[in-house]
């Protein structure tokens, strides 16, 4: 590859975890991606100013060192993959040199302080290496020992049980290395690099800038919110989270339109735990017309050095703004804010729901963000299809409708009670950035729901009802058993105890592989049962109903499909795996599980089927033995719910 070399399972090492993703190395510098979306690191060609090789166990390691940053280690490359781009990176000037790490156990040895880096080496092999970064603190024990205190940072516990907290140094009088006099130890010359290098002697724990009182919606509560340096700290009454600006990965600047607050997320990754939780968004809550102005605790120096073209000593403006400017100076993550969409009601977003929760959702450039609770987050590029549908009340409610994005990888998220003057302004979005669309058979998204949504009559057509009349065809009379007669309701489908399942014997090939089909079925022939009954209302003093036929207590109960035996089983796994699912949205998960299935994986309900087959017509014949004349049978299968 003349362009550059792409590497699958690279891991990315670090303070909270290892985390895999995708590697690629191009003359214009390398970018990592981590899988399933989260994390991403750039790095420009121009920033490079080395590489390093090491053989750790069972792999190989990449370290990358950077312009005033840290080490970038990346692990799993191969052995063969060494002097391929061991020749890549010299054939765009740079040189990678091979370091050897020490596995002798010992605990003497040199320290190498390189940019930000701290390497103890042993017989000149890398014993281990920590970022200067991490360092909150320094302080000399007596005149010979020098204690690092690193970070708490709640992003690890994410990820990791252990966290390194604090390293000691011993470095005698007789130090060559450090080298110094009787008032000033070669310990202190030590302490006072590494003061210099990892900029605690700069601001140590005091904050750059605090905002008091500060309402945040998850982990909710009421916080004071400091700036420091190289990490950002919630303290609230019940809870206090440090968090490094390592781990923040994007920063989001939500107003809402004609609304007293602006949310501002900070998106981390990894993310922070509360218990048994993890947040990977914190959600803030301004006021949109609160105006603060804030004066940078920060010496001239690291401002004008470090931070120049990033932030000022100081600044006055909205809350919101102010806040987002200097955490982005301080943390240099990119800020996301409203694109070119915008909704009749809310400006930037559209009022929905997900999960039972409230809130409103964001269509913006790149990504879907719902908020406030739960805090959800869709990256377009994760997204398999969208499909427009009708609102879960159906026809009697036309005011809403339902928007279904369903991801790559078969998740899905249903924003409902979305009002229906929103769907040209969405629709148009969500077209114009190339997404799918699901279409209602063989009419277009656009056409088919706009009919519907425009509608606010109760009889309104219904496209979905309209497509599934069209596939039912000839087949929406369920077939009789050829022995008995089934007792018919006004609306003129089988009479059924079970409520909720097939109400016939039969196990055709369409119904056997597309469950959802006969529940679809039952809705045409309900809606039939209604128009009919109008129609009858001006007519019944001419014509009298024909009596029911009373069905047997004592008939055999019908065999079940080998769909309803899973659908019996597994109904509890879906109510678990989706909590606050609605009663119909169960059915249709039941069958997209059942129609995603194997045979291999239907046979044991295939099976269970064929034996309550045998079960039943055995008990047929006994019935007939008993019973000559016709008489009603059960004509449902047990009901599952």
């Amino acid at each position: 590859m003349t362009d550059g070399h792409l590497f699958n399972n690279i891991f990315l090492g670090g303070r909270g975890g290892t985390n895999p993703g995708h590697l690629k190395i191009s003359p214009g510098g390398i970018l990592w991606k981590k899988q399933g979306g989260g994390k991403a690191v750039e790095v420009d060609r121009a920033d490079i100013l080395g590489v390093t090789w090491m053989k750790v166990p069972r792999t190989n390691q990449l370290s990358v060192l950077i312009k005033g940053g840290p080490w970038y280690k990346f692990t799993g490359f191969r052995d063969q993959d060494l002097s391929t781009l061991t020749n890549f990176f010299q054939s765009h000037g740079i040189t990678p040199e091979e370091k050897q790490l020490s596995v002798s156990g010992r605990n003497w040895g040199e320290v190498d302080l390189n940019g930000n880096m701290l390497t103890f080496l042993v017989g000149s092999k890398q014993a281990f290496e920590v970022s200067l970064a991490d360092v909150s603190q320094t302080q000399m024990q007596g005149k010979n020992d020098v204690i690092l205190e690193f970070h708490v940072d709640d992003t690890t516990g994410a990820n990791e049980k252990d966290s390194l907290m604090e390293l000691s140094f011993h470095i005698p009088n007789n130090n060559t290395q450090y080298i110094g006099d009787e008032n000033h130890p070669p310990a202190q010359v030590f302490r006072d690099l590494i003061v210099q290098k990892a900029d605690v002697g700069a601001g140590g724990e005091e904050a750059v800038v605090t905002f008091e009182g500060i309402a945040i919606l998850t982990p909710r509560g009421r916080y004071s919110v400091e700036l420091h340096l190289s990490f950002l700290r919630l303290q609230g009454q019940a809870n206090d989270f440090k968090i490094q600006y390592s781990s923040v990965v994007r920063l989001f600047l939500l107003p809402k339109f004609n609304q007293p607050h602006t949310f501002v997320v900070v998106t981390l990754d990894p993310p922070i735990r509360k218990g048994q939780t993890l947040y990977p968004h914190i959600v803030l809550q301004f006021d949109t017309d609160f105006v603060v102005q804030s004066n940078l605790s920060m010496s001239e120096d690291l401002l004008y050095t470090k931070y120049k073209d990033k932030l000022e000593p100081s600044y006055k403006g909205l809350i919101h703004e102010v806040f987002t400017t200097i955490l982005r100076g301080l943390s240099s993550a990119k800020v996301t804010r409203p694109g070119k969409f915008r909704s009749c009601q809310d400006g930037y977003a559209v009022k929905s729901s997900l999960k039972a929760e409230d809130g409103v959702l964001y269509p913006l450039e790149k990504s879907f963000f719902f908020l406030p609770k739960p805090p959800t987050l869709i990256l377009h590029e994760e997204i398999d299809y969208v499909e427009f549908e009708r609102h879960a009340a159906g026809g009697s409610n036309m005011h809403y409708f339902d928007l279904l994005i369903r991801l790559k990888t078969e998740q899905e998220h249903l924003f409902r009670n979305i009002q229906r003057n929103e769907y040209h302004n969405l629709f148009d979005f969500i077209s114009g950035k190339g997404m799918k669309i699901m279409n209602l058979g063989d009419m277009q998204t656009a056409k088919g729901v706009a009919a519907v949504l425009q509608n606010d009559d109760d009889d309104a057509v219904d496209p979905h009802l309209a497509r599934i009349r069209n596939e039912a065809g000839d087949d929406e009379s369920d077939e009789e058993d050829e022995d008995f007669v089934l007792g018919k309701d006004d609306g003129g489908s089988p009479t059924d105890d079970s409520g909720e399942e097939e109400s016939d014997a039969s196990e055709s090939g369409d119904e056997k592989e597309n469950p959802g089909k006969k529940d679809f079925k039952r809705e045409v022939s309900s809606s039939k049962a209604v128009t009919k009954r109008k129609s009858r209302d001006g007519e019944e003093s001419q014509k009298k109903r024909k009596p029911k036929k009373k069905k047997d207590p004592n008939a055999p109960k019908r065999s079940k499909s080998a769909y309803v035996f899973f659908s019996q089983m597994e109904r509890e796994n879906v109510k678990k795996s989706n909590p606050g699912i609605v009663f119909g949205e169960i059915t249709k998960a039941l069958a997209d599980k059942w129609n995603a299935m194997s045979a291999e994986e239907k046979e044991p309900y295939e099976e269970m089927a064929r034996d309550d087959k045998q079960r039943y017509k055995s008990q047929v014949n006994d019935y007939k033995n008993k019973n000559p004349q016709p008489m009603m049978v059960d004509s449902g299968y047990e009901s599952d719910s």
